[in-house]
C-alpha cells in the first residue's frame, strides 16, 4: 500500500475524475485526492482561498493538471504556479485529451513536469495512472518544502 499526500486533480470531466480515482485505487495508491473543476478553484486551492480557505496547510504532492478548463485554463495555471515561489517546485503532470503538439510545447515551456496524453482504452489509461502515480508519488525525490528536486 502507498500512502503519502494530497494529490490535486484539476479535472472538469466526471468521467475523467472517476477513471483516475479508479486508476488509482487499483494501483494501490492510497494518497488522498482532491478535485478542483476549473482553474480558479485549482488556484483557490493551491493558495488556501475562496472555498479553499481554511484547508490543511502544504502544498500536494502532484498536481494532475487538465488543459481544457473553465474560467481559467490549464496553462495560465501552470503559468501562475511556476511563478510564485510558494508553488513552483510541486510537480505538474499535465494529463490531457489535446492532441494539439501546441499545447504540449507550451506546457514544456511553462514549467510542467509531464505531458501525458489520456489514452482512449480504458486499460491503458489505468496503466498509463498506475506509471504515473509509481513514479512521481513512490520513486521521485521530494524536498522538504513540497517540489521535486
Amino acid at each position: 500500500m502507498i500512502k503519502k499526500n494530497v494529490i490535486l486533480l484539476v479535472e472538469d470531466n466526471a468521467d475523467d475524475e472517476e477513471l483516475t480515482r479508479i486508476a488509482f485505487e487499483q494501483s494501490n495508491i492510497l494518497n488522498r485526492m482532491e478535485v478542483a473543476r476549473d482553474g480558479a478553484e485549482a488556484l483557490d486551492y493551491l493558495y488556501a482561498t475562496g472555498a479553499w480557505a481554511g484547508r490543511p496547510e502544504g502544498n500536494p504532492s502532484l498536481v494532475l493538471l487538465d488543459l481544457k478548463l473553465p474560467k481559467i485554463d490549464g496553462l495560465e495555471v501552470l503559468r501562475r504556479l511556476r511563478a510564485d515561489p510558494r508553488t513552483k517546485r510541486i510537480p505538474v503532470v499535465i494529463l490531457t485529451s489535446s492532441v494539439e503538439e501546441r499545447d504540449m510545447i507550451n506546457g514544456y515551456d511553462l514549467g510542467c513536469n509531464s505531458y501525458i496524453r489520456k489514452p482512449v482504452d480504458f486499460i491503458q489509461f489505468i496503466e498509463a495512472v498506475r506509471q504515473l502515480g509509481l513514479y512521481w508519488l513512490v520513486l521521485n525525490e521530494q524536498s522538504l518544502s513540497g517540489g521535486a528536486v
